[in-house]
């Protein structure tokens, strides 16, 4: 009977141990990089959560329509488990970016405010509300970024590309091989506007990723890519200016290689002809997603239904909920991406891409 007792013990306690380990290696396995593109009709707000569970909000959208956006923000980040913003980054002071910062205050507490520095556009909007994002920050804690600054977002590698219309002045290690693509690129014109400022960073998850340099114009966009690429390739692009025609060079988005892009563009708002065309013919590009359906694109200009959250003929009409694209990468550079409106998949390995439909 002892004997039995004895062999008993010594099973609970490899049972447990083997317990404690699978528990163990499940958990840790399990980490992922989230990533919602929230659709605030054709601004920006882009939020990002770490495999180790911080966050960090990239822009906040626009002021006003009764808390609109930040009410999308906050759905997105419960969503995600979030309760709380580590970080707030302001890529620039247009409204469309910066102006969503007092109501989000209001609704979630936010840990640091992560810019470019002042304001550097002479326009009364953008004064404006430059100042009423002064007002919020005054008593939190807040950061100027520099272009090679690392955002300390745990379980990640953020680096700071651009600010201030400045940028890195070395190349990210693997990159800087001369761009045979910039010859025949036509020069961009100065851009005196805050789009120019825009702090842009590369989000490294282990083999993966992602590029989000904000309303970066055509001409600071070549000076990361011209003579020599400085970024190298990328696995997943959040499409300069919502798609802009005075963003989004050939010389830049062909030279980085994305093999997921999402446009966070707004159905009269970004999605040009020229700038879908640059980022749908990139040469590895397996799949462009749209936030909006763009008007001005047509059925030409726009990509397949399920790769669009927020389609044609939904806005003005109370339909609009405001649908965000998902996406959970992981660190071997695997992706999956999902339609927040209809729960379609795909998933975009190393490889081949997997298509699922089922619900998200």
């Amino acid at each position: 009977m002892r004997r039995a007792q004895v062999s008993f013990f010594v099973y609970a306690l490899l049972l447990s141990l083997c317990t404690v380990v699978s528990t163990h290696v499940w958990a840790g396995s399990g980490h992922s990089l989230e990533i919602y593109a929230i659709d605030v009709e054709g601004g920006q707000a882009t939020l990002i959560v770490s495999p180790d569970g911080q966050s960090m909000l990239i822009d906040t959208g626009w002021p006003g329509f009764d808390g609109r956006d930040a009410s999308r923000i906050v759905a997105a980040a419960k969503d995600a488990g979030v309760s709380k913003l580590d970080y707030v980054l302001i890529t620039h002071f247009h409204r469309d970016h910066v102006g969503g910062v007092p109501q989000l205050a209001e609704r979630m507490k936010i840990g640091t405010f992560l810019d470019h520095g002042k304001n550097l556009e002479d326009a009364e909007v953008t004064r404006h509300d430059y100042a009423a994002y002064e007002k919020v920050v005054a008593g939190a804690k807040r950061l100027s970024m520099k272009p090679g600054d690392k955002i300390p977002l745990a379980g990640l590698d953020v680096e700071v590309l651009t600010s201030a219309g400045e940028h890195i002045a070395k190349a990210l290690q693997g990159a800087g091989q001369a761009n045979p693509l910039c010859a025949a690129e036509k020069a961009a014109e100065a851009d005196p506007s805050e789009n120019a400022r825009s702090l842009g960073v590369m989000i490294t998850y282990g083999k993966l990723r992602v590029l989000d340099i904000g309303d970066l114009s055509k001409q600071k966009e070549m000076e990361l890519a011209c003579p020599n690429n400085l970024i190298g390739a990328v696995d997943l692009f959040i499409v300069t200016h919502h798609g802009s025609d005075s963003s989004n060079p050939v010389a830049l988005v062909h030279a980085i290689r994305p093999r997921v892009a999402i446009m966070d563009n707004g159905a009269k708002k970004g999605g040009s002809v020229e700038a879908w065309t640059t980022v749908t013919s990139s040469p590895g590009l397996e799949d462009l997603w749209q936030l909006h359906y763009a008007v001005d694109g047509g059925k030409d200009h726009n990509v397949a239904a399920e790769l669009i959250a927020n389609p044609e003929g939904t806005v003005g009409q109370g339909e609009d909920k405001g649908n965000w694209i998902h996406v959970t990468a992981q660190s071997d550079g695997t992706m999956t991406v999902v339609n927040g409106r209809t729960g379609f998949k795909k998933t975009y390995g190393i490889k081949a891409p997997k298509l699922s439909g089922s619900a998200h």
